[in-house]
């Protein structure tokens, strides 16, 4: 028998997914409330791209250098990548409703004071907050995904909540600028502030009650460390995501010095990459539906061969704009892909292992980047797709090993 059909016996809530036979309106219920989760991470990814657009409006204002004000992204990446796993310890026993809730203010609260900043402390520890947002919000997205709709559409579900990654891409960064060129740096947050203000509103209106399920702890977080799936997937993470950031956080270099392109150019091959990842969103959702190893090993070899292709003909304007576009779309399929693997490899404590992974995504973007930064450095812009080619490869073959079996006829028992 299929979890499917014993799901149909129990709550939705305790079971973690409705009967298929709920009546329309409480389907179309649950996935306004799965809407809701994506409006939050829409909100919270653009809060934290916004300092990549306004950094030099910031630092002049702020009067510190921009390395000095770049620090505004390092210290949600970290600060992330330790809530990720703690914030579910520490909320362990309250309404999962209640959490995001909180969580979404606090979102808030960092784009209120990141607007009215004087100084640079101000402005970094509205960032800390909103690092502690985001790694909770991100740590039990995935989870109560799970928990709103029936097991066998989770992959669309995840899909439907990291469009808001998708759109936030595309658009957070050149609004961001728009907005600061218009009436300064300060209104691109207050614009954000709405955001968090308005996701805020749709999820009290929108999510259930979900009462806590997970019997959360640290010896549960060792425990899960134990489990060969869960090493396996976080282990795929660190290599995929950081080969991915490594090349992708210095293209600029490669377009600029290897292709040559001028600014206006750049910026439209980059909105290329944004449009690709949203759609590549949706074809990631697609194929883990029928197994998230199919995901996370077609964006890999994609990345791969995109990364050759820049190491080979990248001085054409044509291979470049059309590599970095697909490299967009490719990237796109891996966080469903890895969410939806991370929650089927530990459902029994979903949001544990949702912390892990955002952890993991964090420890893997600041490697990634930093590996990237020394490579180029010493090699030149080529080195850093160099890097991203081998260590995204050996990511995809390590999921195509040891990744999970794919889903047979919509059915997992």
């Amino acid at each position: 028998m299929s979890s499917n059909s014993c799901s149909a016996c129990l709550d939705p809530l305790s079971a973690g997914a409705p009967p298929a036979n709920h009546p329309p309106a409480e389907a179309a219920t649950r996935w306004a409330a799965v809407a809701s989760l994506s409006l939050g991470v829409f909100g919270l990814v653009t809060a934290e791209f916004l300092p990549a657009s306004l950094l030099t409006a910031m630092a002049a204002d702020l009067h510190v250098t921009a390395g000095a004000a770049g620090q505004a992204v390092t210290a949600t990446a970290l600060v992330g990548a330790v809530a990720a796993p703690t914030i579910p310890l520490l909320t362990a026993r309250f309404d999962r409703k209640r959490v995001l809730l909180a969580l979404t203010a606090l979102l808030l609260v960092s784009n209120l004071l990141a607007a009215t900043a004087g100084s640079l402390s101000v402005l970094l520890f509205a960032r800390v907050v909103l690092g502690v947002a985001l790694g909770g919000f991100w740590s039990m997205a995935a989870a109560l995904a799970m928990r709103l709709v029936p097991e066998r559409l989770f992959p669309r579900a995840m899909s439907l909540v990291l469009t808001g990654v998708s759109i936030a891409t595309v658009c957070a960064a050149p609004v961001g600028a728009w907005m600061g060129s218009l009436w300064g740096w300060r209104s691109a947050f207050v614009a954000a502030g709405v955001v968090g203000l308005l996701a805020f509103v749709v999820q009290l209106a929108a999510l259930p009650a979900l009462p806590p399920r997970d019997q959360a702890s640290l010896k549960g977080l060792r425990d899960l460390l134990t489990r060969g799936p869960v090493r396996i997937a976080l282990l795929a993470v660190l290599l995929v995501i950081s080969g991915h950031f490594a090349g992708f956080t210095y293209i600029r270099p490669v377009l600029e010095d290897v292709t040559k392109l001028p600014v206006a150019a750049i910026s439209a091959v980059l909105l290329g990459y944004g449009i690709g990842g949203f759609f590549g969103n949706f074809a990631g959702g697609w194929l883990a539906g029928h197994g998230e190893r199919y995901a996370i090993v077609a964006g890999s070899a994609m990345i791969a061969v995109l990364a050759a292709a820049l190491l080979v003909g990248g001085s054409s304007t044509v291979v470049t704009a059309v590599a970095v576009s697909l490299w967009g779309f490719a990237f796109g399929a891996f966080p469903v892909g890895f969410q939806t693997w991370i929650v089927r490899a530990a459902p029994d404590q979903a949001e544990a292992a949702g912390g892990l992974l955002v952890a993991a995504f964090q420890i893997a973007i600041a490697t990634g980047a930093i590996a990237g930064g020394l490579i180029v450095d010493r090699t030149g812009a080529l080195g850093a797709p160099a890097f991203a080619m081998v260590a995204v490869a050996l990511g995809g073959l390590l999921a195509w090993r040891r990744g999970p079996a794919p889903v047979m006829a919509g059915v997992r028992s």
